[in-house]
């Protein structure tokens, strides 16, 4: 059986299941294997090292599938910033009708740039009052974060089962249920909130085709729901990372009244992760990860991931809950 919802009919996908962008492991080998499953993959913009990669990157994946697929694009201030109108007008030449956002305000720019081609946005948002603010502005789905994710959850410390109906009552536009997603349960729970599907990120990590190493997958199968640290809260910038000697490390250094980011920053650092995803070597840098690590037991395909989690959704509606009434 499957689900009907207005993100299956927008997306135009059989299941209402979303693979949030993930640095580092949105590549064509995860997106294609969550879409021919029959939810949506989503390749990472920033994951490239140029425009024209990203280009590339589209092809494969579109080699790989047949079903649709989308491309996510986070607007950060960093640094040395991407010239992220020059990835914009790649994700525009490569034919992609569907783009995940997140970031700054900034990120505004680029849904002018990206609507004129009929491309659909889901922006993520950590508030309600951002979701709002994001429909006015015209996106298409509000991917609602709640504060059990892994990345970065905003600074309001508003869990999912508060968060999601609090932006169902607000929003009208379709919405997706994001942050600690990983089972049937959650998406019976996502739609009795008022979601209409789930976006899953750290789950997907833990699947046969994610392109990381088999010790990160199995990092997460080993963390239970106590297995994530929250970093940078005194930057204003949180983020939740996985469980490790190094994230262990990181909360430490950052527990001194004088703290700076620079304590921290190779621990930390983009190309650390990298290579920790690539190595599977844990003491490398730190891991993404949310407290769905505690509802991770095994290590299943795409495939078998998504199955399962319709079937138990759907056995939940039609048998547990239509059981109780009476």
């Amino acid at each position: 059986m499957a689900f009907k919802t207005r993100i299956t009919e927008l997306l135009e996908i059989e299941h209402p299941i979303v693979q949030g962008g993930m640095m580092n492991v949105g590549f064509a080998e995860m997106a294609s294997a969550v879409s021919n499953a029959g939810g949506l993959g989503i390749i990472t913009a920033l994951s490239q090292p140029s425009p024209e990669a990203l280009r590339n990157e589209i092809e494969r994946t579109r080699s790989m599938t047949s079903k649709p697929f989308g491309v996510n694009m986070t607007v950060f201030p960093t640094i040395n910033s991407p010239d992220y109108k020059a990835y914009a007008q790649a994700i525009i030449d490569g034919g992609i009708k569907i783009v995940e956002t997140a970031g700054t305000p900034a990120v505004r720019e680029i849904w002018e740039q990206l609507k004129p081609h009929g491309i659909k946005i889901l922006h993520k948002c950590t508030a309600v009052r951002h979701a709002v603010s994001a429909e006015k502005a015209g996106v298409d789905v509000i991917s609602i974060d709640g504060f059990e994710c892994a990345g970065h959850p905003g600074e309001d410390d508003i869990p999912g089962l508060i968060l999601i109906p609090a932006a169902a009552d607000k929003v009208k536009i379709p919405m997706l249920a994001s942050g600690g997603f990983g089972d049937g349960r959650g998406l019976a729970a996502a739609l009795s909130l008022g979601a209409d599907g789930i976006n899953m990120g750290t789950r997907f990590c833990a699947t046969k085709e994610a392109p990381i190493h088999d010790n990160v997958k199995q990092a997460y199968v080993d963390n239970d729901e106590r297995g994530s640290f929250l970093i940078f809260r005194s930057f204003k910038n949180t983020a939740r990372v996985g469980k490790s000697p190094v994230s262990e490390e990181v909360v430490r250094r950052l527990a001194k009244p004088d703290a700076k980011f620079e304590d921290v920053r190779e621990l930390v650092a983009g190309t650390a992760g990298k290579e920790l995803l690539e190595t599977g070597d844990l003491s490398k840098g730190v891991f993404w990860a949310g407290m769905v690590q505690g509802l991770i037991h095994d290590i299943p395909t795409c495939e078998e991931l998504i199955s399962r989690i319709i079937a138990d959704a759907e056995a939940i509606v039609r048998g547990r809950m239509a059981g109780m009434l009476v």
